[in-house]
């Protein structure tokens, strides 16, 4: 599992024993698993009186850096030899390794409902419109006389009432290419589908 630097440089500060002492970070870990699942503690960890001796900053960084690495974590499916390397390279020490696998381990398939929940589902093509240009020359060239299509896909998006449309211009090959890999798909699809 990969994550940016900047998530590795929060990370980094969530697990320096300077920055955030050892009382606190079983508590930073907790806020930030409660942050992902629940709407009412998102924000609560700039109040909790557990984290008065933390310079705001660091804390808001370090919670960054926790609630990014809880998130992937829980995505990808990570265990706990997964997610040890990147905390090793992130300088925590073995105790706070431990201590953030306990607590993200037991909240770990929680936050994958959350996730599954969500969904990502692509729009759904209801209805295609296109129309043949023919170029004849441009501002850079004397002579073009080339065909382009102009193709408008009306997609109906998952939660949306009204249609969008997604446009795009492409060349007769290009247009035959994007046709064969349609029916690649669909030929995928059906195979799918019998077994």
């Amino acid at each position: 599992m990969e994550v940016a630097t900047t998530v590795q440089e929060n990370l980094s500060l969530a697990g320096d024993t300077a920055h955030i002492p050892d009382k606190c970070f079983d508590q930073l870990i907790k806020r930030a698993c409660r942050g992902v699942l629940f709407d009412a503690d998102r924000n609560a960890i700039a109040d909790d009186p557990a984290f008065k001796t933390v310079d705001k900053a660091v804390l808001k960084a370090a919670y960054s850096g926790v609630v990014s690495l809880v998130l992937e974590a829980a995505k990808h499916d990570m265990d706990a030899d997964g997610i040890t390397p990147l905390l090793e390279e992130c300088k925590f020490t073995p105790d706070r390794i431990q201590g953030f696998n306990n607590i993200f381990l037991t909240q770990k398939s929680a936050i994958q409902i959350l996730l599954g929940s969500i969904g990502n589902s692509r729009p759904h093509i209801v209805d295609v419109d296109w129309r043949l240009d023919y170029y004849i020359k441009s501002n850079h060239m004397e002579r073009i006389n080339e065909a382009v299509y102009l193709i408008s896909l009306k997609t109906e998006v998952p939660g949306k009432e009204d249609l969008q449309e997604v446009q795009f211009t492409c060349t007769l090959e290009q247009l035959q290419d994007l046709v064969g890999k349609l029916k690649d798909a669909t030929k995928c699809l059906e195979k799918q589908a019998q077994t």
